[in-house]
Parts: structure tokens; C-alpha cells; sequence
């Protein structure tokens, strides 16, 4: 045998590999460092991106856990997917059938409108805990991020017939901030504020959010309090068993002094009363937005979370994109048009036979304020 067959016996593959080719197996080729190359690449396991994406998937996986821990703690009325069909005709007892003058908008692919609603609480049924004294509508354009808020009279007067959440037809007669205690009797609350509302305001209300006043007090306390500028002194004598007041210029409120004063009408009226709450929403906005709770997931989490059973909406888990459409609508480049609804524009002050006071459009079939909503974020 020759030294060169006796060499090669002993070889490793490759290395004979090189000699076959003419190579030393000192000196590997392009070819050669090709392969070695391929054998020595890490396993998909070990790269990083691998670590990246578990890390992400991980907390992704913890936030969805928590949100859907937080999301058991609140009360949400499910919404059948034919709420917003509605017929030209209202059918009343057996035979007689009338023409509804006020129908069912259909949904805007490019407007989000989300109705708010502040009640006393559920603890407090015998003293009209579930009458709204907040009924106010945030609107957003979607496509020109403009943002409207306008706040509808808790006295105006409505006379709808309505289909409630449990099918039973029901005279939606009365003042319009009864609607909602209304519809908790018949299968929804939320239901039949969203369909009164719908009618009389000519757009379709996507989704509804009623806090009572727990709720507002644990929201502004957990921003660390609110500014409010006034350009002159506040005072309410009689409503809280105290005087409370706050003085012009720049004020600092905490939860409970934020609730007074959005809450005081005996010094003032309900239309003032409701420039407030606009105001004070628009503070509650400013001070999320400084702090970031807007657009991080964990902190709007935190903020439901201290909320608890103090919280009512249809929104379900899946709506969090809208939700965060929503909390980003606010936009401080974009100054929010504000509007309430009262005796200088859109209603008049008038008494029931009964001597009930009340308030009623100043045109019929509701259409100034159906005009208001369908212009408000036109200009």
C-alpha cells in the first residue's frame, strides 16, 4: 500500500473530499467554507429574535390576562347584531300601526359616537340612583380626527314608542333622563338609552358607558386630582349641607370636590351644570394624556381596575381598538368643539298637565337637534 493510499484511510470525508478535488486539507475553498458555514449556523431557538418575541408574546399574554380579569369586574350588556336595523313602522297593541317619524339611524362607517351616562348608583334605586343626571355624547370623525361633545338636558321630554331588549314594546314617555331606569326594568338599561337617544339625535350611538358617581370620584383621584381654570368664584350654598365654593383662577380638585362641582345646580341650572361636566371631562382628558394613561394598555388596565362594579358599558373586550381610537381622538392639537343643548338654542321651557317642568324642541320631530349632530363635526 502507498503512502498516499495508506494517508487517506484515516481521513475524515471532507478532508478527502479536499484531496479528490486537488485541495489541501489545510487550505479549504470557497466551496468548503460555504458548508462549514451552513453547519455552524445557530439553531432558530438560540437567535435573538426568537428572545424578542417570546418576551413580547409573554407580556402580551399577562396584559390579556389582566384585562380580562379587570373586564369580569364590570357589568356589560351584550348587544344583538340587529340592534341597528329598524323599520319605518311601530306597531302599538294589536291592529293600530303608525308611522315612526323618528327611525333607527344605521351606523357611520366613519363616525364613532359613544354616549355617556352619570347615574347616583345602583345602591340608591329609591332615591332615583338610576336616573342619569349625565347624558352627554362624545363624537368622533374617524377619518378627519375631529371630536365633538355635546350634552343633551336631562328634562327634555320624549314621546317614542321603542321595542326594549327583552321584545316587549314600551312606551318610552317621560323625561329623558328616566330611560335608562326604563330600560334596566325591561331586559337593558343600556339598550333603550342607546335606541332613544339614536332616534332623537339622528346618529346611531355605537357604544354607551355609564359611571356612577364612585366611578368619577375613583377616576379623578387615581390621576392625582384635576385642574380647573375659573374666570370667576363658585359657589353652591345648600345642595351638600355646606357651603362649597372655589375661587377664581386655577383650581386644583380631587375626586369628591371634582363631583361637587360637576354635580351643583341649586346655585346655578342644568345647562351650566352641564358646561361643567364638559369642562371637567376635558380636564380629567388633559391630566390622562400628561400622565400617558391614553395609550398604555397597563395603565388604562389600572384605571378599570379601580373602577370595579361601578362601571356599566356594551363595549366588549374585543372593542379595545376603539377604545384606543377613542382615548387618542382627544388630540391637544385638536381642540374638542363643545356644544350644550338648552334654552338659548334648541329646547323651551314649558310644564306637563300635571305641572311638571319639562323641555321641549323648539322644532318638531327633533330636527334642530338632528341637525346639530349631522353639522357638528362637518365644519
Amino acid at each position: 500500500m502507498s503512502s498516499d493510499e495508506s494517508q487517506s484511510e484515516f481521513l475524515p470525508i471532507h478532508d478527502t473530499e479536499y484531496r479528490d478535488r486537488g485541495s489541501s486539507i489545510f487550505e479549504p475553498n470557497q466551496y468548503d467554507l460555504e458548508k462549514i458555514g451552513t453547519r455552524l449556523k445557530k439553531p432558530w431557538f438560540k437567535k435573538p429574535l426568537f428572545y424578542i418575541f417570546m418576551i413580547v408574546a409573554v407580556f402580551l399574554g399577562y396584559f390579556s390576562f389582566r384585562l380580562g380579569l379587570t373586564y369580569n369586574s364590570i357589568t356589560v350588556e351584550n348587544r344583538p347584531w340587529w340592534k341597528g336595523v329598524a323599520g319605518l313602522v311601530t306597531k302599538i297593541g294589536d291592529n293600530e300601526i303608525r308611522e315612526d317619524f323618528n327611525p333607527m339611524p344605521e351606523p357611520e362607517e366613519n363616525r364613532f359616537d359613544v354616549l355617556i351616562l352619570g347615574i347616583r348608583g345602583e345602591e340608591a334605586v329609591e332615591e332615583g340612583g338610576l336616573l342619569t343626571d349625565t347624558i352627554l355624547i362624545i363624537s368622533l370623525d374617524k377619518e378627519n380626527k375631529k371630536t365633538a361633545m355635546i350634552s343633551i338636558p336631562r328634562d327634555l321630554y320624549i314621546d317614542l314608542t321603542m321595542t326594549a331588549k327583552n321584545g316587549k314594546q314600551v312606551e318610552a314617555r317621560g323625561k329623558i333622563n328616566e330611560m335608562y331606569e326604563k330600560g334596566m326594568s325591561n331586559g337593558g338599561g343600556i339598550d333603550m338609552a342607546e335606541k332613544v337617544i339614536s332616534k332623537i339625535a339622528g346618529t346611531y350611538i355605537d357604544k354607551t358607558v355609564v359611571f356612577d358617581f364612585n366611578a368619577f370620584k375613583e377616576v379623578v383621584d387615581t390621576l392625582g386630582g384635576v385642574d380647573v381654570y375659573l374666570a370667576k368664584p363658585f359657589k353652591e350654598s345648600s345642595q351638600w349641607g355646606y357651603e362649597f365654593s372655589l375661587p377664581a383662577g386655577n383650581n386644583h380638585l380631587n375626586g369628591e370636590q371634582a363631583l361637587y362641582y360637576v354635580r351643583s345646580r341649586y346655585s346655578t341650572n342644568d345647562f351650566d351644570r352641564a358646561r361643567r361636566q364638559q369642562e371637567v371631562i376635558v380636564a380629567i382628558k388633559n391630566k390622562a394624556s400628561t400622565l400617558g394613561f391614553l395609550t398604555n394598555p397597563l395603565k388604562i388596565n389600572s384605571l378599570l381596575s379601580d373602577l370595579k362594579g361601578n362601571l356599566r358599558t356594551d363595549f366588549q373586550i374585543w372593542d379595545i381598538d376603539d377604545i384606543f381610537t377613542l382615548a387618542k381622538s382627544f388630540n391637544p392639537k385638536q381642540p374638542v368643539k363643545n356644544f350644550v343643548i338648552s334654552t338659548d338654542n334648541l329646547v323651551y321651557e314649558t310644564h306637563t298637565t300635571g305641572g311638571e317642568y319639562i323641555l321641549l324642541p323648539k322644532d318638531a320631530n327633533y330636527a334642530g337637534i338632528k341637525n346639530l349632530f349631522a353639522g357638528i363635526l362637518a365644519n
